[in-house]
């Protein structure tokens, strides 16, 4: 099928894509949609950015078009689930761009607002619930949510959702929702061990899988830069001054670490807002709305966008740190190069993430362009992590110190504390008896975090 016109789908679904500029499905569009209209289980993969939302939308709203009735009071007639609060008004917005003309109901519901509002829009049952799984947890608990008439259930970026932080949550929904259902899940990637998990909760599924697991957008430029870790922040400046810059995402490993950036790219005169977990959400939602304004071109964000923004026209997507998790550097690249666009890739390496960018390779399957300006050349490009740097003091025996806290922080909204992580801390020791010693001038630092992110 080469238009959407051909597949049968319901005219006010094509009257709108064709306002919206959507005329060519894409592949994973193409398989999927027959696929879900015929009313089977689907397990879909594709790459970021290939139109995976629009594959599950369009056929539900179609279905919902075909057995028209009223939602159930406190209940909805379609559930999808999504793992960040930014992805899920993203999927809200495509469901009533799609069915603008259908007069369909929409909710969001995740935390980080007051619960009132969303109490209200379930009284009066709706269409198409879109939510994350812990407020979603706290509605049913209070009986202001049902779902004892839902038809169909999504689970978006399905990896992420059926990871272990997830899972006991998207057990107890998954309990709560009729046996007799449509049950679809999608995503980027599907390691062996989340595939299993997924066909315990699939009926005779269709896998549906338009490119490898972990493949890389093929517009996107990848090259490495490897340096020492004191040399990241004066390299990332000097980056982002480089002519043909424009709209950038900034990863980095934890939330205090993107503060510290922003401030750093504050004093060189570069306009930049931090998203992560322990931001409020309108100050979330400012700062996306001053990023695709190009008020403020560069987001600095943790992993909470590696799946959750959909942005035209980003440019460039630089990690500060690598992850730990090499699939999630698929997704951090694939925030550029969207919609049949190219975009640059470029990640700042320290000596201790060798083993994390030998990984990413390993999971991917490419070789990625490597410059080295350390100022040192002459240890070895290897995978082992850089020893701690000798203090003054006192010998003695070594100790570890404790790692960083991972997670968010119980400041999150209860229900979406795990909608980011933290990628491993790194090695760090210190040795006996240095405790309150500096070097004369030095600020006082203390705790672990005071390395830096």
């Amino acid at each position: 099928m080469t238009t959407f016109a051909e597949m049968n789908l319901n005219p006010l679904l094509l009257r709108a894509l064709e306002e919206a500029g959507y005329t060519t499905p894409t592949p994973i569009q193409t398989k999927a949609i027959p696929t879900v209209l015929s009313g089977r289980d689907v397990l879909g993969i594709a790459q970021t950015g290939t139109g995976k939302t629009a594959a599950f939308a369009l056929p539900i709203l179609h279905r919902l078009a075909e057995t028209p009735g009223r939602p159930p009071k406190g209940g909805c007639r379609v559930l999808v689930l999504s793992p960040t609060r930014e992805l899920a008004s993203q999927i809200a917005d495509s469901f009533k761009t799609y069915g603008k003309h259908m007069g369909f109901s929409v909710a969001t519901i995740f935390g980080g607002v007051g619960h009132a509002p969303q109490q209200r829009a379930l009284a009066r049952g709706v269409d198409v619930v879109v939510a994350t799984p812990g407020r979603l947890l706290d509605h049913m608990n209070s009986r202001a949510a049902r779902l004892d008439h839902t038809q169909i259930l999504v689970l978006d970026e399905a990896d992420q959702m059926l990871d272990r932080g997830f899972l006991p949550a998207i057990r107890q929904v998954v309990r709560a929702v009729p046996a007799e259902r449509t049950t679809l899940f999608f995503s980027a990637t599907m390691p062996p061990d989340i595939a299993k998990l997924a066909a315990d909760m699939l009926r005779e599924p269709v896998r549906i899988e338009v490119t490898p697991v972990a493949t890389t957008a093929e517009r996107v430029n990848q090259r490495c830069i490897i340096l020492e870790g004191g040399q990241k922040r004066a390299t990332l400046a000097k980056l982002l001054k480089e002519d043909g810059v424009g709209r950038v995402l900034v990863f980095a490993r934890t939330k205090h670490g993107a503060d510290k950036i922003v401030k750093s790219l504050e004093q060189d005169g570069l306009q930049a807002n931090a998203i992560h977990g322990n931001k409020g959400q309108s100050q979330r939602e400012r700062a996306l709305a001053e990023f695709k304004s190009g008020r403020a071109p560069i987001l600095v964000a943790t992993d909470i966008a590696a799946r959750g923004i959909d942005v035209p026209d980003v440019t460039h997507v630089i990690q500060h740190e690598l992850p730990e998790v090499p699939e999630t550097y698929v997704h951090r690249i694939g925030r550029t190069a969207r919609a049949g666009a190219s975009g640059q890739a470029i990640a700042l390496v320290a000596p201790d993430e060798i083993g994390l960018l030998r990984a990413i390779e390993r999971t991917t399957r490419q070789k990625i362009d490597t410059s080295d300006i350390r100022t040192d050349r002459s240890r070895p490009l290897d995978d082992r992590a850089t020893p701690a740097r000798p203090q003054r003091g006192r010998p003695g025996p070594q100790r570890p110190a404790k790692p960083a806290p991972r997670g968010e922080s119980r400041g999150e909204a209860r229900g979406d504390h795990r909608e980011e992580r933290s990628s491993a801390p790194r090695s760090f020791v210190k040795p006996a008896g240095s405790e309150g010693r500096r070097r004369p001038g030095a600020p006082q630092q203390r705790g672990f975090l005071a390395r830096g992110p």
